[in-house]
């Protein structure tokens, strides 16, 4: 026999399941769907949780499934899948950087039950579940700018009112100066703005932060910025 016809054969083997082994894999990538939506659910709350997406992350662990139980038994059908999803651009925007875990976790799943491999499906989505249940709820607390444009003779004035109201802790991270003005950006957090006014308050000092900054008096602007973990696309 030829290399030729070796290839032809090896390309061309198929292998059928039966529908009880399809039932299987497929009831498998929807139980553990349902603890990936659970998890999601869990993990997620507010205005940052989606019901759409968490039920597209079902869907994705069936549909993958479905795929791998197309392509595990023939070498050519799943080369050509490989080469058609390779000009697949997804330009879906992610708004928290753990839903890329969950769309992973999705496919990961569905690859392990496609491909009749329950056990790493199984104790892999176990671990993950412990891991996102735990560690999923914490939230970087949101970054605060603070941007204060004035004049040059108010330089000083400005920077000793954020260390009075706020120490060392304020971090400046840029200062832009021209002839006649200077501007601040200092990150403080939500929790830092208002201990440092609370602690104002506590001295007999009633003012905002705010306030005290416009009490100085050339003041073009004092914004403030939240920054938060989202991702946006």
């Amino acid at each position: 026999m030829s290399m030729r016809e070796v290839l032809y054969e090896l390309f061309e083997t198929t292998g059928q399941l039966d529908l009880e082994s399809i039932m299987l894999r497929l009831l498998a990538s929807v139980i553990i769907g349902f603890f990936i939506f659970l998890s999601y659910m869990l993990s997620h709350e507010g205005s940052i949780y989606s019901k759409k997406f968490n039920v597209s992350l079902m869907a994705l662990t069936v549909i993958t499934t479905s795929v791998m139980i197309v392509i595990s038994n023939n070498i050519a059908l799943s080369l050509g899948m490989v080469g058609a999803l390779s000009i697949v651009r997804f330009r879906t925007a992610i708004k928290d950087s753990r839903d890329t875990i969950y769309i992973f976790w999705a496919i990961v799943v569905g690859i392990c039950c496609g491909a009749g491999d329950f056990l790493v499906a199984g104790v892999g989505s176990a671990f993950t579940f412990l891991v996102l249940l735990i560690f999923g709820r914490i939230k970087n607390e949101n970054r605060i700018l603070m941007i204060i444009r004035t004049s040059r003779t108010n330089e000083e004035r400005i920077e000793a009112l954020i260390f009075q109201y706020f120490d060392r802790k304020a971090i400046l991270r840029v200062k832009n100066t021209t002839e006649n003005s200077v501007e601040f950006i200092y990150e403080i957090s939500k929790r830092l703005l208002d201990r440092g006014e609370k602690a104002q308050f506590a001295a007999g000092n009633h003012k905002s932060i705010t306030d005290a900054i416009y009490e100085i008096g050339n003041i073009e602007y004092c914004n403030f910025v939240t920054q938060n973990d989202e991702i946006s696309g």
